[in-house]
């Protein structure tokens, strides 16, 4: 707890210093510093990337936010997550582990959050307004976004690089006919710098962003171990499982069989973002912490996704 109160004051000093904190937050020195649109390569070194072998459940799994099937209690966890931009350990502790079957994809996280809060009830709100989880599957050519706060409201949209647009192409059909589902074009999450203005700072460019797509029969649970939205007494932190089925991942596959086979290779990003108000001031940028550091403020680098290697040996065989 002295600890806690040390990195505390801490933060204060470091959001006082700023001069208007409800100020939209500039690119952090990190994406900055990595700013080459349209040439180059952008955020992590082949090092930083994770990779994991995920191995199939040992028997159903039943998606209560629990994470207490057998099936979990024998699955390798991922280290402790690191900051998205330096690579050091997140204050708070959390850790991922992904399981899978013939029609799953199951992704467990334990976060670690003395006081838990969540406000957003409404599906579809910038969950990441606050404090949430985060999962990204990679398609090559286009990426699913998954995001849940506490409460279990979440975010979702999907994501297709503009270069893979075209007329007769795998994408030119009417679920993502750009003109009828108001698709937005999208850069990254820093576009405004001047470098980056129009084609955003990753090397390939734009993407289409379907605000209104939805994973296919996704299943989803959160827990919170203790009281949210209460802190008079201090929380555990809370956990959340999802299990994405195979059958909807047609556009994410990538010329991959679905379900997997033994030794086939996804991309996934794992992360989750945390609000911190400090003397009454919100530390902006949120603290990010991610399976794979990025080495840049950018959640939308596929490229720096771990490995997810699918294994078809059960969790707890040798």
């Amino acid at each position: 707890m002295k600890n806690f109160w040390k990195l505390g004051l801490a933060l204060a000093l470091f959001v006082s210093s700023a001069s208007d904190a409800a100020a939209p937050a500039s690119p952090p020195n990190g994406a900055r510093d990595h700013m080459q649109a349209g040439t180059g390569s952008y955020g992590c070194t082949a090092g930083d990337i994770a990779h994991y072998v995920a191995r199939r459940a040992a028997g159903l799994i039943s998606v209560d936010g629990r994470l207490e099937e057998p099936s979990w209690q024998l699955a390798e966890k991922s280290p402790r997550f690191v900051d998205m931009v330096s690579g050091e350990p997140g204050f708070y502790d959390t850790r991922a582990a992904v399981l899978w079957d013939d029609e799953y994809l199951y992704v467990g996280i334990w976060l670690e959050e003395p006081y838990v809060e969540a406000r957003l009830t409404r599906n579809g709100s910038l969950i990441f307004q606050e404090s949430d989880a985060e999962v990204f599957i990679d398609g090559g050519d286009a990426y699913s976004e998954f995001e849940t706060n506490a409460l279990g409201t979440t975010y979702q949209d999907f994501f297709i690089w503009q270069d893979a647009t075209k007329k007769g192409g795998a994408f030119d059909v009417p679920e993502f006919d750009v003109l009828k589902h108001h698709a937005l074009t999208f850069a990254g999450d820093y576009d405004r710098e001047v470098a980056s203005f129009w084609k955003g700072t990753h090397p390939r460019g734009l993407r289409w962003a379907f605000l209104d797509w939805e994973f296919p029969g996704l299943l989803k649970a959160v827990r919170v171990d203790g009281k949210i939205n209460d802190s008079a007494e201090a929380d555990k932190g809370w956990t959340v499982e999802l299990a994405f089925p195979w059958k909807g991942m047609k556009w994410l596959a990538a010329g991959r069989s679905l379900p997997p086979r033994d030794g086939d290779t996804w991309r996934i990003f794992f992360g989750r973002f945390e609000l911190l108000k400090l003397a009454g001031h919100e530390l902006n940028p949120h603290p990010a912490w991610v399976w794979s550091r990025h080495a840049v403020y950018d959640t939308h680098i596929p490229e720096c996704f771990p490995y997810i290697q699918m294994s078809n040996k059960t969790v707890g065989q040798p």
